[in-house]
């Protein structure tokens, strides 16, 4: 049992990330059973805990040593890093959704196949260009902030990534998966659902014990986007797909990094 769960936390930071683990970690390049792949999901906090200790690094390290960057720049660099530990997946996802939902005209099977088209469209250029300038300004101001500012902010901006993940859990385990066959069926169908509530409930009691107003409106408006983008899933698809996934993540993101930038 316990060399599943340790299978399975490398196996979720190789499903969400790029770091490259199997070098590190032999049993990283061993197939996963059924039960790991649905033990993998449990971890997606875990992974999102890290993508957050990085994305303070850069922050932290210019602030100790008085480097003098403006926070437009750091934010750039942040952003930069952001991207690349996860290998621009959700970011993929995200892409592919709105030209499958633009393109799909309402029809679900046109709009799945639109989502396995690998050619990127006007659609998904766009809003990759918005989401990313969106991130990059909120991230400006939550950096702003960070100079000189309450702590709290720091674990704020550290469980950004983390919130978005538990968001997807939720997501994964209460919402059907579209297709019959594949990793998402694994992940549906082994997932412990109590261990996501609880990962859920120890988020929202840290918030709480940051700073209990602005960090809840981060969980209340990450839940209300998460749940506006769930009926978007059922009404078209009638359940959810990896690209859906990897974007209700980015949009998670973005929902809790402009609460965040509104800390005063």
């Amino acid at each position: 049992m316990m060399k599943q769960h340790y299978h399975a936390l490398i196996l979720a930071f190789q499903f969400l990330t790029r770091i490259p683990v199997y070098r590190v970690f032999a049993i990283a390049n061993t197939v996963p059973s059924e039960q790991v792949a649905g033990k993998a999901l449990l971890y997606y906090p875990v992974v999102g805990l890290v993508i957050g200790g990085w994305l303070l690094i850069l922050p932290w390290l210019l602030l100790q040593f008085n480097v003098p960057m403006s926070p437009a720049m750091q934010a750039g660099l942040v952003l930069v890093l952001w991207v690349w530990i996860t290998g621009a997946l959700h970011l993929d996802g995200l892409a592919d959704s709105a030209d499958a939902w633009l393109g799909g005209f309402g029809d679900k099977q046109r709009t799945l196949d639109l989502m396995k088209d690998p050619t990127c469209g006007p659609a998904a250029v766009v809003v990759l260009v918005l989401v990313l300038l969106l991130k990059w300004l909120a991230l400006t101001q939550v950096i702003t902030l960070l100079q000189g500012g309450p702590h709290w902010l720091w674990w704020g901006l550290l469980l950004v990534p983390v919130l978005a993940r538990v968001q997807a859990m939720l997501l994964v385990v209460h919402t059907p998966y579209v297709r019959a066959q594949g990793l998402g069926s694994q992940l549906k169908n082994h997932a412990q659902a109590i261990w996501i509530w609880v990962w859920l409930l120890v988020c929202i009691l840290l918030a709480l014990y940051l700073n209990g107003g602005l960090m809840l409106s981060m969980v209340l408006v990450m839940a209300a986007g998460g749940w506006l983008m769930r009926r978007m899933m059922l009404q078209r698809l009638d359940g959810w797909t990896g690209d859906t996934a990897g974007a209700s993540i980015e949009v998670a993101e973005l929902l809790a990094l402009i609460v965040l930038s509104l800390s005063i």
